[in-house]
């Protein structure tokens, strides 16, 4: 009697369901009995967060929490031409909020089109129904590749053999009988069968692993975590400063109240980098957007920025560089065998599977006569041993027992027809080897004694846009390696054809070292691989990772799941297994190849744009930081209000920074974000801090009288501004038009402010004299000289 083990929950699977399986499944009645009570499996999509979480997250963050309670003392205390920042959040958090609700439709609607359909059986009929629409009860069917959605006990079982290594961690197959319980998360690998669904809904056992599950999946953006890292310390330095500044302003100096607060609310909010989170987000989410309509779901949204980090790209040759179908293109008898009669064997070999893979399809296809004989035994493909098997009763009464597979696997090493097979794969051609089973397929090793009959040639369909997607990431230093099950010498040959770069340099995996650190020299040494067994693509990625590697793995078959989860970025395409559809960070759902470097333009887009105006904001925190130090330290009044540095802040760095945010960008991804960012934003804010505070102090000494500190803060606003300009004009290099543009509208902006009358008055800008304000233009120009230099010295001394 085999040993029943229990499901994860620790409980036993439901007796009536396990002792009185229902071959034909339930009825139309006992569905709708299911489903009035509840008992049906809806779980919410895992593709994106809720609109409710969506508004919280974007709305209630650190940075909104102080500037709403300084907007709403502002309110009180000033004109209302000193709360325009707290609008600004207002608009902001809107247009963050509305961009990934956009972006969580693209989503949603993607992963609709993406969703399993498994096959139930009601009523004694075999349909495709959606996950959701599963109830308890159902006999779902499976297949190689299928994934079981809804725990549930083994009802049939034909050779059934079920990974469950994405919740155990057991790499090995389990074999399945009836009685025997499935989880949901684990998928088929060889085999087929039926289970009954027992749990359903939240209580199925990936259900309550799925939060887990994500956050142990989810893709490193170093992008936001740099982020996080940076508001961190911002944080820590705007604490200490705000609160002596607060002190200079309303107690060592004792102005006018409101005037004070007015400056202090003015020192405060510029520390604060708010725009950078929500360009961030609004970055990520146009990209999903823009890849949704390029039929490409982006299951995690940093997986965007993740491949276009990858340097190395492991592809699988079949359903990635090949299209799915195959062709036969010819059939050679060996040792006098008959070809009427091989014709025959190959007939019934792909009738009696169900569901046959690509390579069996196309005998199917080429043979379609298998009626006659009966299938007294079968043995289904797995990946691991290389070929699959039947054995029949033929329609005269004999009994025969055969293999199909790969011929260096079956034959031995010094058989004369592998040098046949040899030249065919050199051709870029697979064969496959028909061999007789003199006993039975129940042998402990059915293939040792198998007598070659004939070989099959089968050409695979090349994919039409693969040869320019290689080329691609050639031409971005991105190393491709093709990793198959096939023969090595085939899969350089399709390569080849394909214009791979370093397509003769094969090797078969057999003979890869089991050392990680000499599988990793043999991996960069070698473009194309053959014979990988499922658990080697694990091992491959595992030791290009450990070399510092950041490594995307594509596939579309059950032997490519547990590769594709270990990989940096997973891609899978929309037509392959629900297992790798399910583990993938992406899935392209028009399984065109061609959509890759799409994605990672668009990654390098994200990275490469917020990498610039991230340089903008954190500017400003920096010379806003050093300025209420200086102030402190002088004991003066804050030169600005915060009318002036909304201005200054539009004008420099929000409405530029939206349009450079979204702007193409092919520079290649780089690592150190927070270095890169901050080796220019310090240099930059102490050079902008220095100017404005020694126009300010001379602007102190050259003013007397009522209206002196007005006249003082409209000199330290232009040079402030003049030296921002010269910080937006060096980020927008290279130069284009729009960005030339862009640059000289923002600069036209100001100038209109400071003629037109009424607008002088509402952002309280005058510059008084003619001395004074080429004094500032004049420290302006040594600032941006001091710019240009300390860029060029960075950049020099500390290299990205």
């Amino acid at each position: 009697m085999t040993q029943r083990a229990l499901d994860p929950s620790g409980e036993q699977p439901e007796p009536d369901l396990v002792q009185r399986p229902r071959p034909g499944g339930l009825s139309t009645a006992e569905v709708a009995e299911r489903v009035a009570r509840g008992e049906v499996n809806d779980v919410p999509v895992r593709s994106s967060r809720s609109v409710t979480e969506i508004v919280r997250a974007n709305v209630l963050t650190r940075f909104n929490l102080i500037i709403g309670v300084l907007w709403v003392i502002m309110l009180f205390v000033a004109p209302i031409q000193d709360s325009l920042f707290g609008f600004v959040i207002i608009a902001n958090t809107g247009i963050g909020i509305i961009q990934e609700w956009r972006a969580k439709k693209t989503l949603d609607s993607l992963a609709v089109i993406g969703e399993a359909k498994p096959t139930v059986r009601r009523d004694g009929v075999a349909a495709e129904v959606s996950v959701s629409e599963i109830v308890l009860g159902d006999l779902v069917e499976l297949g190689p590749g299928d994934k079981a959605v809804v725990d549930g006990v083994i009802a049939e079982a034909d050779s059934l053999e079920i990974d469950e290594s994405l919740l155990t961690g057991e790499a090995d197959p389990v074999v399945k009988r009836p009685g025997d319980p499935v989880m949901s998360g684990s998928f088929v690998v060889a085999g087929g069968g039926a289970f009954t669904a027992t749990k359903v809904g939240r209580e199925a056992y990936a259900a309550q692993l799925a939060e887990e599950a994500s956050r142990f999946t989810l893709v490193q953006s170093e992008l936001r975590s740099g982020i996080s890292t940076i508001l961190k310390y911002v944080t820590w330095m705007m604490v200490p400063t705000a609160i002596g500044l607060i002190i200079s302003q309303l107690v060592v100096k004792d102005n006018n109240f409101k005037d004070s607060v007015a400056r202090t609310v003015g020192g405060i909010v510029p520390m604060i980098p708010e725009g950078l989170v929500l360009l961030t987000s609004v970055a990520f989410a146009i990209g999903v957007i823009r890849l949704g309509r390029k039929q490409c779901l982006v299951q995690e949204l940093p997986a965007i920025e993740g491949l276009a980090r990858v340097d190395i790209v492991c592809l699988d040759k079949t359903g990635t560089l090949t299209e799915g179908g195959m062709d036969v293109t010819g059939v050679r008898p060996l040792n006098g065998s008959d070809e009427g009669y091989v014709h025959r064997v190959l007939g019934a070999l792909g009738a009696s599977d169900p569901r046959p893979n690509a390579s069996l399809q196309a005998i199917i296809d080429a043979y379609p006569d298998g009626e006659g004989w009966e299938v007294t035994q079968a043995m289904p493909f797995s990946s691991a041993r290389k070929y699959s098997g039947a054995a029949f009763a033929e329609g005269n009464g004999d009994a025969s027992a055969w293999l199909l597979g790969a011929p260096d696997v079956l034959l031995a090493a010094d058989d004369p027809a592998l040098t046949e097979t040899g030249h065919l794969n050199e051709q870029g051609l697979r064969v496959l080897l028909l061999a007789r089973v003199p006993g039975g397929l129940d042998a402990p090793d059915a293939a040792a004694g198998a007598l070659p009959t004939a070989l099959v040639v089968l050409e695979q369909r090349l994919r039409p846009d693969a040869g320019e997607t290689l080329a691609y990431f050639a031409d971005q230093n991105v190393a491709a390696k093709v990793i198959s099950g096939d023969n090595a010498v085939s899969v350089g040959a399709v390569a080849k054809k394909l214009g791979l770069p370093g397509a003769e340099h094969t090797l078969d995996a057999r003979r890869l070292p089991a050392e990680r650190d000499e599988m990793a020299t043999a991996i960069e040494r070698n473009a194309v691989f053959g014979r990988v067994t499922p658990q080697q693509k694990r091992d491959m990625v595992a030791a290009l990772q450990s070399r510092g590697h950041t490594v995307a793995m594509t596939g579309d078959g059950v032997n490519d799941v547990l590769a594709l989860k270990d990989a940096d970025i997973g891609v899978s395409m929309g037509s392959g297994s629900e297992a790798t559809r399910a583990v993938a960070q992406i899935v392209l759902l028009d399984n065109s190849f061609a959509t890759l470097p799409s994605v990672v333009a668009e990654g390098r887009r994200v990275i490469g744009n917020i990498t610039r105006v991230a340089t903008l904001f954190l500017t400003k925190t920096v010379y806003s930081v050093l300025l209420a130090i200086l102030v402190v330290c002088f004991q003066v009044e804050y030169p600005f209000l915060p009318r002036h540095l909304t201005l200054l802040s539009t004008l420099t760095i929000g409405v530029p920074a939206f349009f450079l945010a979204l702007a193409p960008n092919k520079e290649r991804a780089r690592p150190n974000f927070v270095r890169r960012v901050m080796r220019y934003a310090i240099p930059s804010g102490t050079i902008a801090a220095a100017a404005t505070f020694a126009t300010y102090l001379v602007a102190r000494h050259a003013y007397t009288g009522e209206d002196a500190l007005s006249a003082e803060t409209s000199a330290a606003t232009l040079t402030l501004f003049l030296v921002s300009m010269w910080v937006l004009v060096i980020i927008a290099r290279p130069y284009t038009w729009w960005r030339v543009a862009l640059v000289a509208t923002m600069g036209l902006c100001f100038l209109v402010v400071l003629a037109v009358p009424w607008l002088q008055d509402f952002f309280a800008l005058k510059l008084v004299g003619a001395s004074m304000p080429w004094t500032a233009v004049g420290i302006a120009v040594v600032a941006a000289a001091a710019l240009e230099f300390s860029w060029r010295l960075v950049s020099r001394r500390f290299p990205a």
